[in-house]
C-alpha cells in the first residue's frame, strides 16, 4: 500500500445522492491524510439502523451527496502530520464518536463525551480545514459521522480509530465499533447487574440483544425481553434472554406486569427502542431501594419524560448512557479481546452476508426488519 501514500487514490465507493433512493456505486477519489487524520482501506463494513434513518433523511438537515457506513473494520494505509500511535498495516475499527485525549471529558474517567471528536450527524466535512477528502470530478461528495466506510478507503481523525489485535477477524470485528459495544456497555459499564439478579431489557434488536448479552455475561438470573414481535423470542434465546413480555398482550401498563412477575421490579432495566413510553416503563419497573433503569434509545426531540417523582424518593436510579460509555481508543480494543477470549460471541450478531456491488440489499433486508447484522464484503 506504501505507493500510495501522498497521493489521491481512486476507488470505489456507495454514493447516496439523494434521500431514501439506492445507493449507486461510483469512483470516488479519496484525497491523502491531512493533519491528525489517517486513511484507511476498508475490508469489511455492516449496516446499522443509524446509516437508514440518515439515508432517509427523517427529521434532519439532509446533506447530500454523501457517503454512509460506521460500523466497519480496515487497515491503515497512510498516517496525516502529528499522527504517532497509527502506522501503515494496523488494524482499526473506525468509529463514530472519538477521543482526543486532551478535553475534560477525555481526561475524566467518568466520560466518554469527547469535546472535540462526540458525535456530528450534520457535519459532512473534516476537522482539519473543513473540507471534504471525498470528490467525484472535483465536486466534494460529503461525510458521515467521521468515519463513510461505504468506501474502498475513507480518511478520519486519528481519535475515531480504535487500533485492535491483528489476529481478530476483521470480519466479526467490524460490528464491535457500534451496536454491540453500545447494547452490551449499557449493560457491563452503567447498569452493572450482580451475579443472580433480574434484568429487563426493553427492545430486541441488535443493541438490546447486546444488552442481554451483557446480561448474561454478568451472570443475570433472569433476562426478562419486553418487545412488540412475539417472534423474536427464539432468536434473543440466545442471547440469554429467558422469557419475552408483549405489552400488547396485557390491559395494564408493561411496567405493572414485570413488577407482578418479579415480586416488586428488576433489579436492572435497559431501554433500547428510543420510544417515550418504553421509556418511562423501563423505570417504572425496577425494585425500589435498589433498582437502576438506564437509557440507551434516543427518543424524539420533542418528547417528554414524565414519572412521579416519587419513584426517586424510593430509591430508583434512572441513567442514561452514550456508546455504553466506552472510550473509543481505549476501550473498544478491550471489548475486542472480549471476543477473542471467547468471553462474548459475536458471531451470533451476523445473520446476513452480501458483497459491496450489493450493498442495496442490505439495506433491503434492515428496511424489512430480517436479521441483526449483514456483513459487506468490501472487495466484491
Amino acid at each position: 500500500m506504501s505507493s500510495t501514500v501522498g497521493q489521491v487514490i481512486r476507488c470505489r465507493a456507495a454514493v447516496a445522492w439523494e434521500a431514501g433512493k439506492p445507493l449507486v456505486i461510483e469512483q470516488v477519489d479519496v484525497a491523502p491524510p491531512q493533519k491528525m487524520e489517517v486513511r484507511v482501506k476498508i475490508l469489511f463494513t455492516s449496516l446499522c439502523h443509524t446509516d437508514v434513518y440518515f439515508w432517509e433523511a427523517k427529521g434532519q438537515t439532509p446533506v447530500f451527496p454523501r457517503i454512509f457506513g460506521h460500523e466497519a473494520a480496515g487497515i491503515v494505509e497512510s498516517v496525516g502530520e502529528g499522527v504517532t500511535e497509527l502506522k501503515p498495516g494496523d488494524h482499526v475499527l473506525p468509529v463514530f464518536t472519538g477521543e482526543c485525549r486532551e478535553c475534560a471529558h477525555c481526561k475524566s474517567e467518568e466520560s466518554n463525551l469527547c469535546q472535540l471528536l462526540r458525535i456530528n450527524t450534520d457535519r459532512g466535512v473534516m476537522l482539519h480545514d473543513g473540507k471534504t477528502r471525498f470528490s467525484i470530478n472535483g465536486k466534494p461528495i460529503y461525510h458521515f459521522l467521521g468515519t463513510s466506510t461505504f468506501s474502498e478507503y475513507t480518511v478520519t481523525h486519528v481519535g475515531c480509530l480504535a487500533k485492535i489485535n491483528p489476529k481478530a477477524p476483521l470480519d466479526k470485528a467490524c460490528v464491535i465499533s457500534c451496536g454491540i459495544s453500545t447494547g452490551l456497555g449499557a449493560t457491563l459499564n452503567v447498569a452493572k447487574p450482580k451475579k443472580g439478579s433480574t434484568v429487563a431489557i426493553f427492545g430486541l434488536g441488535a443493541v438490546g440483544l447486546a444488552a442481554a448479552e451483557g446480561a448474561r455475561i454478568s451472570g443475570a438470573s433472569r433476562i426478562i425481553g419486553v418487545d412488540l414481535h412475539p417472534d423474536r423470542i427464539e432468536l434473543a434465546k440466545k442471547f440469554g434472554v429467558t422469557e419475552l413480555v408483549n405489552p400488547k398482550d396485557h390491559d395494564k401498563p408493561v411496567q405493572e406486569v414485570i413488577v407482578e412477575m418479579t415480586n416488586g421490579g428488576v433489579d436492572r432495566s435497559v431501554e433500547c427502542t428510543g420510544n417515550i413510553t418504553a421509556m418511562i416503563s423501563a423505570f417504572e419497573c425496577v425494585h425500589d431501594g435498589w433498582g437502576v433503569a438506564v437509557l440507551v434509545g434516543v427518543p424524539n426531540k420533542d418528547d417528554v419524560f414524565k414519572t412521579n417523582p416519587v419513584h426517586f424518593l424510593n430509591e430508583r436510579t434512572l441513567k442514561g448512557t452514550f456508546f455504553g460509555n466506552y472510550k473509543p481508543r481505549t476501550d473498544i480494543p478491550l471489548v475486542v479481546e472480549k471476543y477473542m477470549n471467547k468471553e462474548l460471541d459475536v458471531d451470533k450478531f451476523i445473520t446476513h452476508h452480501t458483497t459491496f456491488s450489493q450493498i442495496n440489499d442490505a439495506f433491503d433486508l434492515m428496511l424489512a426488519g430480517q436479521g441483526l447484522r449483514c456483513i459487506i464484503r468490501m472487495d466484491a
